[in-house]
């Protein structure tokens, strides 16, 4: 389980989805997230699935990969889905025992899946097609002119980029204590809900002082190498706004323009 999950992780490629601008990926993701919020009806969906079918096949990741990055969050996807059919007031279609399924329930239930699943599909696959290093200057970059009000781009995009990167170092560490634990009788997989996250209580000491100890090794190991932040800072790689990522560009506001049609659209 621990191992599906996939935002934070990097798969190295030389597609055109690998190959763009972080800034623009950055962009690009965040206007996915945005047309997510604004869909409100089912067929706009089509436009969604269209631009992360194309996303997908150009970026060359499986979709068994991009995809089993959900298994860790089906409960809650299914706890949202079961709130919101149930919650939600209007047109009763059908009860069971004190509580009402309502037509709008359901459809906001659909709502909510199909943005969850899209939303983290779509974070995966920015993690997945981008390089820690490129995403920490796209970051920067994009934070640059926050500077001249006193904010720390630069140490702001590299904690960030680095807390992205630990996480699966971090669910590495926790598989490793998960096995060392049960070799000495622990059981992490029998039992209830409830019983199954008391289980996981004694895995927490040996996770957070594992944690603190790989960031006292980053940061010796980064103060070893004279790192003092952004300051003076040079790259040996510097970020080019190419054809390709204005045809990227051009692509997402079509795609924009198509998704806030299908809002306002009376159909």
């Amino acid at each position: 389980m621990l191992k599906d999950i996939t935002i934070g992780q990097y798969i190295p490629g030389d597609t055109p989805v690998h190959n763009l601008d972080p800034r623009v990926k950055i962009v690009i993701t965040f206007t996915f997230i945005a047309a997510l919020f604004l869909v409100n009806k089912f067929f706009g969906y089509l436009f969604i699935i269209g631009f992360m079918a194309m996303a997908v096949y150009f970026s060359k990741i499986p979709v068994k990969q991009l995809f089993k990055g959900l298994k860790p969050l089906i409960i809650i996807i299914l706890l949202t889905v079961a709130l919101n059919i149930f919650m939600t007031e209007g047109e009763v279609i059908y009860t069971i025992w004190k509580l009402k399924v309502t037509k709008e329930g359901l459809i906001q239930a659909g709502f909510m899946a199909l943005r969850l699943i899209f939303l983290i599909t779509g974070a995966s696959l920015l993690t997945l097609t981008t390089s820690p290093i490129s995403l920490t200057d796209g970051i920067e970059k994009l934070l640059n002119p926050l500077k001249k009000v006193g904010v720390p781009a630069h140490e702001l995009a590299m904690m960030m980029t680095i807390a992205l990167r630990f996480i699966p170092t971090l669910l590495e560490e926790t598989d490793k204590i998960m096995k060392a634990q049960m070799a000495r009788g622990a059981d992490f997989e029998t039992g209830n809900i409830i019983s199954r996250a008391k289980a996981m209580v004694p895995l927490l000491v040996p996770l957070f002082i594992s944690a603190f100890r790989r960031a006292d090794e980053l940061a010796l190991a980064m103060e070893a190498r004279c790192y003092r932040g952004g300051e003076n800072r040079t790259r040996m790689k510097q970020l080019m706004i190419e054809r390709r990522d204005y045809v990227a560009i051009i692509i997402t506001v079509i795609f924009m323009a198509a998704v806030l049609w299908s809002r306002y659209a009376v159909i």
